[in-house]
């Protein structure tokens, strides 16, 4: 931001509270354009003689403060009047407050600060500017606390006090024009409920699980409280179950004025379905009082889908919903405890689904900033970004790592802006060179602590991690990052024959070490003493043999029947995590094994994505059996209701089983694949897309043993057909409609 504006703090420290900073002025011409730029070490909200400006909330957003600080514009010149008031009230937020599961604060700065500027233009063609600096006044705030983990605490009684003029101070990161989507108030949802629960508590049910916060219009005596308590779920008994919140108290506190007064946070979000009024001042609540706020980044609506088979439906509808809670601002693993972290592995596993769902371009291009920045110097990239662990350093992780080269060459393939591949591109390059320098294989990774296929079930149902060997994993994402490396390279024109090269060394010695007479042998890479005896004999390993090309001759039917026959076995159940989960029925799809995908999708006992469908969830659970048959929970030190990546099933329904893909050769789907795989058990399905070429929709329905299809493809694309008949076609832009 080109300005003279200062860098601003308060005098005094008020120990987590937030102040406002604020500036009278006059316009003593008339005003013909009058336009505000600000930013904050914290959360800003900004008042306008008395207005709140901006749809913005939760502004500046959250980067990687040490390396930038985003700054948002606001047009203001219908807000000004001859004699105006500035207030920007400034919370701690992510860069001063607590994150990152951490008892401590502080990490990325010890103090909040804020910096403003705006610049008056007169009809009579002269400029003003007004700009942050020590002639500002600092006065205490209502605003007592707030955090993100454990809440806001407002009291409209407490006196507001001039805590003198503000200090200039400097900040460490570069300020940058706002990259990312707003983050703003979106659905409101009133409660389906109010009851009393066994242990007698007062609890609303907004009959959704969301991210936000609770809206409340009430008028009560003067210094009266409200407490709020928030849960995803409730205990077998029907209580509020908030174990799984870990240190994170998601609790707000309101001090009623004595007049009409309405609450919400302003520096704090929670993760909730169930809200307990801990302390209430009237004996009765009045529903109308309460609105929960969905609050996430501001993404367009482009994917929709609906089936004839209800708990499908509600899988869609939680899988949307998990997106929703989890982008906000960043893909964060969890909206709920005290992590909320923008976990690379989610972010890969999910992205071809959350690209179906929204327009989700924009907010990777600042997300993918933000890893870029954080990216060590020899291409390793931590687990989590921005990196917020106090003391601590994420593993160093296939799969999580991988994001940098799957997530680039999707938004590609997507959106079509080679600008923004040309940008990843050197990302992409120094973590493939990364892989290539780990240990003393140079064609295989078999060093580091991987997380390997995250919360499968094929392991102690107590341990997080999977059965499936973590450097056969890393040794094929290594494989499958360099094939990425090269198709980005190939579509900017830039020598990639290295890495090209590359390709069929890391293929061989993936097969020397891991196929052995047409199967996978057992390894013991990462087996320790104590540790389950490690093997490739689990669905994962399967499923990742099929899905990254390693096999030759007939191996790949070799494999998908033995993965089909673990999966009957096992009683038509999955027992993949997080790294087998994504490729899973794209594996038995691929390799003749369609009626199982579908029994799969439609498979209601756990492990199974029905199974949270089953048992009420409205979100994506992060452990297929968060909530066990008895009632009781999986381990509550990591057990969030509210998780997206399972919701990567999306990628099949709509790309397989609907039959939309976007195709490599001509992104922003110029050439659409579509063959769709319809089966009996969904009666019919209708999915469409809106893409940057238009609209691409398909709907198959049966009627009898008949299967009807309507095709509709945009107007300036081409669509290669193929139906299950064996039928293909070329289809230029129009609605079409065919029966087999």
């Amino acid at each position: 931001m080109k300005t003279q504006a200062k860098w601003i703090m308060s005098p005094k420290d008020l120990g987590g509270a937030a102040v406002s900073f604020v500036k009278n002025f006059n316009t003593n011409k008339t005003v013909k354009k009058a336009t505000v730029c600000a930013s904050a070490i914290g959360l800003y909200a900004f008042y306008l003689n008395g207005n709140r400006v901006g749809k913005g909330v939760l502004t500046p957003g959250w980067t990687s403060y040490r390396h930038r600080v985003q700054y948002q514009t606001y047009d203001v010149t219908s807000l000004l009047q001859a004699e105006n008031n500035l207030e920007l009230c400034v919370g701690e937020g992510w860069a001063v407050g607590y994150v990152g599961y951490s008892d401590t604060n502080h990490f990325f700065a010890d103090h909040t600060s804020l910096i403003f500027w705006m610049e008056v233009l007169y009809t009579d063609g002269t400029r003003e500017q007004l700009l942050s600096d020590a002639s500002w006044e600092v006065y205490t705030s209502p605003i007592l606390s707030g955090e993100i983990y454990h809440g806001e605490t407002v009291d409209l009684t407490a006196p507001i006090e001039l805590l003198g003029q503000a200090v200039e101070c400097e900040v460490e990161g570069k300020l940058i024009p706002q990259v990312g989507e707003w983050i703003v108030e979106n659905e409101r949802i009133a409660p389906v409920e109010i009851f009393r629960t066994p242990k007698g508590e007062l609890v609303l049910d907004f009959g959704q699980n969301l991210t936000g916060y609770v809206e409340i219009k009430i008028q009560g005596p003067r210094g009266s409280r409200i407490v709020l308590h928030h849960a995803e779920v409730l205990d077998k008994d029907g209580n509020l179950y908030t174990e799984n919140l870990r240190a994170a108290r998601n609790e707000n506190i309101y001090v009623l004025s004595g007049g009409k007064d309405t609450f919400k946070p302003t520096f704090s979000f929670q993760g909730f379905r169930y809200v307990r009024l801990t302390e209430f001042p009237l004996e009765t609540p009045d529903p109308e009082s309460f609105r929960a706020i969905a609050v996430h980044s501001e993404m367009k609506r482009t994917g929709s889908f609906v089936c004839g088979n209800e708990k499908i439906n509600q899988l869609y509808h939680n899988i949307v919903w998990g997106q929703k809670c989890n982008y906000l601002d960043l893909p964060t693993d969890c909206p709920q405890r005290d992590e909320r972290l923008g976990w690379t592995g989610d972010a890969q596993i999910f992205f071809r689904a959350a690209a179906i769902n929204y327009d989700v371009e924009r907010f990777f291009e600042k997300w993918l900033g933000d890893v870029a920045l954080e990216q060590h110097k020899n291409g390793a990239v931590a687990g989590i970004v921005p990196h917020c662990l106090q003391g601590k350093v994420t593993r160093i992780s296939s799969a999580w790592g991988d994001a940098v080269t799957i997530i680039p060459w999707n938004l590609y393939v997507t959106y079509g802006s080679k600008k923004l591949l040309k940008k990843h591109f050197p990302m992409m390059k120094k973590w493939v060179d990364y892989i290539h320098a780990a240990g003393p294989e140079e064609y295989l990774w078999l060093e580091g602590r991987h997380y390997g296929d995250w919360l499968a079930m094929d392991n102690d149902p107590d341990r997080n991690d999977g059965a499936t060997p973590t450097y056969f994993i890393a040794s094929l994402y290594y494989l499958y990052s360099t094939s990425l490396l090269v198709k980005a390279g190939k579509v900017l024109g830039i020598d990639v024959s290295k890495y090209e090269a590359l390709l069929p060394k890391i293929r061989a010695a993936i097969r020397a070490r891991y196929v052995k007479d047409g199967d996978l042998r057992l390894v013991a890479d990462t087996w320790k003493e104590g540790d389950p005896e490690p093997t490739l004999q689990t669905q994962t390993a399967y499923v990742l043999a099929l899905y990254f090309g390693i096999c030759d001759g007939d191996e790949a039917n070799l494999f998908a029947n033995r993965l089909a026959a673990m999966i009957r076995a096992n009683g038509t159940r999955m027992t993949t995590g997080f790294v087998g989960t994504p490729y899973l029925l794209h594996a038995l799809s691929e390799n003749g094994h369609l009626e199982l995908a579908y029994e799969l999708l439609l498979q209601e006992k756990s492990p199974s994505w029905l199974y949270s469908v089953c048992h009420g969830a409205t979100t994506m659970w992060e452990h297929w059996n968060s909530l066990k048959e008895d009632g009781s929970f999986w381990n509550p030190h990591m057990n969030s209701f509210n998780h997206y990546a399972y919701g990567a099933v999306l990628d099949w329904i709509v790309g397989v089983s609907v039959g939309i893909q976007p195709m490599e050769s001509a992104p922003t789907y110029k050439e659409i694949s579509i063959a769709p795989r319809p089966h009996a058990c969904l009666g019919f399905a209708d999915a469409s897309i809106l893409t940057r070429s238009g609209k691409v929709r398909v709907h198959w329905y049966y009627k009898g043993n008949t299967v009807y299809y309507e095709i509709e493809v945009p107007e300036d694309s081409i669509a290669h057909l193929r139906l299950p008949s064996g039928y293909t076609a070329t289809l230029s832009g129009g609605t079409y409609h065919f029966a087999e």
